[in-house]
């Protein structure tokens, strides 16, 4: 017998029996991992976006403080950065819960990437697009929201799925700034219960279920909204 009173199979051996115990457990930690990768997600686009437009700014003062902030995240490990928003803004009189820690911490990670996913659209759209803009007299605000955008994020989709899967996998870091996700349950489960291999193969598994559709959605909307100037 373990010490929540489940009978104790050999450890090599599957036993349904635990598995079917441990999977709703495993399922809410799931869940917390999709709401922080979503919201992070989330987070991540918008100020991707928003970088990636500041860091075409004329003004240096602008611009300049953008990249070097780029490309300081870019260098310095995710880990590192949610320590940092954990463990250190409560000393300057900033409390974060984990949660929130965490989604910051992702969203301003990947933030950081899609920024230049978006760049790489934006600079391919043709100097002519640009150009006409300026001929028709647009704003700025309309050159951007009905000229380029339009034209630069449909090219720049798959990158931000990929960023998508690639945040549902760095998730389960949040473990460490006690957030209970899908890898956090599977450790506690396997410290109460001394089954690792139902534990984290399933986890793998719930991963799996999730980061496979995933794939699929990206390819699809790939295909559905991608542009080609054929």
């Amino acid at each position: 017998m373990t010490a929540g009173g489940v009978a104790q199979a050999s450890p090599a051996t599957w036993d349904w029996d635990i598995a079917q115990r441990m999977l709703p457990d495993l399922l809410r930690g799931l869940s917390v991992t999709l709401q922080a990768t979503l919201v992070g997600i989330t987070v991540a686009m918008v100020l991707g976006l928003g970088l990636a437009m500041a860091r075409r700014s004329s003004l240096p003062v602008v611009r300049w403080p953008v990249i070097g902030f780029i490309e300081f995240v870019r260098s310095t490990p995710l880990l590192v950065q949610l320590f940092f928003l954990f463990f250190v803004l409560p000393d300057l009189g900033i409390r974060l819960s984990g949660f929130t820690a965490g989604v910051v911490g992702l969203g301003l990670h990947y933030a950081t990437y899609t920024s230049e996913a978006y760049r790489s659209g934006i600079d391919n759209v043709e100097k002519g697009q640009w150009e006409a803009a300026v001929a028709c007299n647009l704003s700025t605000r309309t050159t951007w929201g009905s000229v380029v955008l339009p034209q630069a994020i449909p090219t720049v989709i798959p990158a931000l799925g990929n960023y998508l899967v690639a945040m549902l996998k760095d998730a389960p870091l949040l473990s460490t700034i006690a957030v209970l996700e899908l890898l956090a349950v599977a450790q506690g489960l396997n410290s109460r219960l001394f089954r690792p291999l139902e534990a984290f193969s399933l986890a793998a598994l719930l991963f799996l279920a999730v980061s496979v559709p995933a794939a699929i959605l990206v390819r699809y909307l790939e295909k559905r909204y991608g542009y080609s100037r054929d």
